[in-house]
């Protein structure tokens, strides 16, 4: 059975910062690559950052290049996004995504509020 189950959102106050971890289980992890996206209340889900496979290729959405960092721990089945320098734009529901050509696994999401 396929899991992958976010972790790490909260509330945090602009200009700081929060880890989302995103645990994967039921397929081979290290064989696909993953995204994180995030959805804010109206909105359609955006694309945040993408991770290639061995980890030594990214890519971030425009909005957040400098303050995110993706990275992958393949030994542990899991995926990361720290967040820095958090703005209240970034507020939103965040979901973790592997995808191999046309296959996709999502998880449930996990809610980031940026409030003061």
């Amino acid at each position: 059975q396929v899991q992958l189950v976010e972790s790490g959102g909260g509330l945090v106050q602009p200009g700081g910062s929060l880890r989302l971890s995103c645990g994967a289980s039921g397929f081979s992890f290290s064989s696909y690559a993953m995204r994180w996206y995030r959805q804010a209340p109206g909105k359609e889900r955006e694309l945040v950052a993408t991770i290639y496979r061995t980890g030594r290729t990214t890519d971030y959405a425009d909005s957040v290049k400098g303050r995110f960092t993706i990275s992958r721990d393949n030994a542990k089945n899991t995926l990361y996004l720290q967040m820095n320098s958090l703005k209240p734009e970034d507020t939103a529901i965040y979901y973790c995504n592997a995808f191999l050509y046309s296959i996709n696994y999502w998880g449930q999401g996990t809610q980031v509020t940026v409030s003061s």
